[in-house]
């Protein structure tokens, strides 16, 4: 190894930047460090803009600070004094016609009490008792290894807790359907009371008696300013990084005892180790002649295109009362909307004396209808759900779409097969590593927590003089491993919708 080794980092969104950061501090002035992105700026679908003057974000508005690794991080760039929490106000599921009260004490819409369910009125007397039927039915003996959370959910409490309460709120999150996500990868928790317990129900009122005590700060929180100053708190800490935007990588290609990153415009950077924080079918690529069969692997994952809607209504245009954060929608409902965040009414900071700011999501796996609609054609769409779930009287006065393709990796059921496929095939591509929300959480937490993991590997590698055909250190396979039992820490609900 050179006496300050050097390590390229390929993609410059939140995955990239947060382990060039991570990398730095464990490294220091050690390392030589180059952050390449094919894009005009850093920070990827971590988005903020001007509109009706605030500062909104069109890709993820919030940050998950229950995973350690994400809460570490605010404070290590100093943003612990720009945190803003959510109001306490709960959700709504759009069901039936109307929004309806999304019940307390659910773990992804499995109720650990029936009283806020009946109190709902999400589901039918019949659902309501087919749900009940859990507390009774004998334990299931054949279930797969890894089971879709339709195959978890719906034989212990039938089609309506799934369709009205699970769909909507693992949709919201992952833009996918819950009976082809994975459980095993997607709510390790719910597999895991499922393995453990003969009811859901009651493993669910368990794990809540015995869960350690909740420290009573928000488990949700945002910016002021915008999820950007993340970005740029990141960039700021960078030092005497490289970045090199507009840049595209052509070939990662071994060199001797390191690697060789070629770019289209013809330069090539030497790398004792490479970082791919990219999307898994541009790292596919990537991977191409270097590991041909992870490559395969990882072009099998499929992404979902979404659409992020924002739109200002005059306050008297809204024909309800904003006693929420917002609404989800089941796909059962037929409708363009996937979600909507009253954000006037969650984020404090957004509060506005004349205008309500509301946040609308679009697109989820299987609802392709408004790829084909252009923007104003989209809006009216959105606008007439609105009017049908919030009674709106006028149309909006300001509008903004931000459209995302293929952003939503899809933990389809034999996710954790794939990683362990992969996570094989590079044991022996000493040097390159794999990171990104398509491996182990699509949320900004769950990228920041793998940054910590993967700079330790590029850590002991870099300090480790490696032949090219040399086993993988250990650390670098518990990366891929260890996604399973992290996956509990690192989940983005609502980091995406509300």
């Amino acid at each position: 190894m050179q006496s300050r080794p050097r390590v390229v980092i390929v993609g410059g969104g939140i995955s990239g930047l947060a382990t060039a950061h991570a990398i730095h501090r464990r490294l220091g002035a050690g390392v030589q460090l180059t952050v390449i992105e094919g894009g005009s700026q850093l920070g990827g679908k971590v988005a903020t803009q001007q509109f009706s003057g605030h500062q909104v974000d069109t890709g993820p508005d919030a940050l998950l600070v229950r995973v350690p690794a994400m809460a570490a991080l605010l404070e290590d760039l100093g943003l612990s004094d720009q945190i803003v929490a959510p109001a306490a106000l709960g959700a709504h599921v759009w069901s039936r016609g109307r929004l309806r009260r999304l019940p307390t004490g659910t773990l992804f819409g499995v109720p650990d009490r029936l009283l806020p369910l009946l109190r709902s009125r999400l589901m039918s007397p019949a659902g309501l008792a087919r749900a009940a039927l859990d507390l009774v039915l004998p334990r299931r003996r054949t279930v797969s290894h890894d089971p879709s959370i339709a195959d978890l959910v719906v034989p212990r409490l039938g089609s309506q807790v799934f369709d009205r309460l699970v769909e909507p709120l693992l949709g919201g999150v992952h833009a996918g359907r819950a009976a082809e996500l994975s459980a095993r990868t997607t709510v390790p928790e719910i597999a895991a009371l499922a393995r453990n317990n003969r009811s859901l129900y009651l493993g669910l009122r368990k794990l809540r008696r015995h869960a350690p005590p909740s420290s009573g700060g928000p488990v949700l929180i945002t910016l002021a300013g915008g999820l950007v100053r993340l970005v740029d708190a990141l960039v700021a800490r960078m030092g005497e990084a490289d970045l090199r935007l507009d840049s595209t990588v052509s070939l990662v290609a071994r060199d001797g005892s390191g690697y060789r990153v070629d770019l289209a415009d013809g330069t090539s950077i030497a790398a004792d180790a490479v970082v791919l924080a990219t999307p898994a079918f541009a790292t596919a690529q990537l991977l191409a002649d270097l590991a041909p069969e992870a490559a395969t692997v990882l072009e099998q994952v499929p992404y979902v295109d979404v659409a992020t809607i924002w739109l200002a209504y005059p306050r008297t245009a809204v024909g309800r009362p904003l006693d929420g954060t917002g609404f989800l929608v089941p796909p059962e409902e037929g409708k363009l909307l996937v979600g909507c965040t009253w954000s006037s009414a969650k984020w404090p900071h957004l509060t506005d004396d004349t205008l309500v700011l509301i946040r609308c999501m679009v697109g989820r796996r299987g609802d392709r209808r408004w790829l084909s609609m252009d923007d104003e054609t989209l809006v009216r769409g959105v606008h007439d759900e609105l009017v049908e779930a919030m009674g709106m009287t006028e149309g909006p006065v300001h509008q903004s779409i931000q459209r995302w393709p293929l952003a939503m990796p899809q933990y389809l059921v034999g996710h954790q097969d794939r990683l362990d496929a992969v996570d094989a095939v590079m044991r022996h591509v000493p040097g390159v590593f794999l990171t990104g929300a398509a491996y182990r959480g699509v949320g900004i937490a769950s990228c920041v927590a793998d940054a910590g993991r993967i700079a330790e590997a590029v850590a002991q590698h870099t300090t480790t003089d490696l032949a090219p055909d040399a086993p993988q250190p250990d650390v670098a396979r518990d990366v891929t491993q260890g996604a399973t039992q992290t996956q509990a820490d690192n989940r983005p609900l609502t980091e995406v919708t509300s």
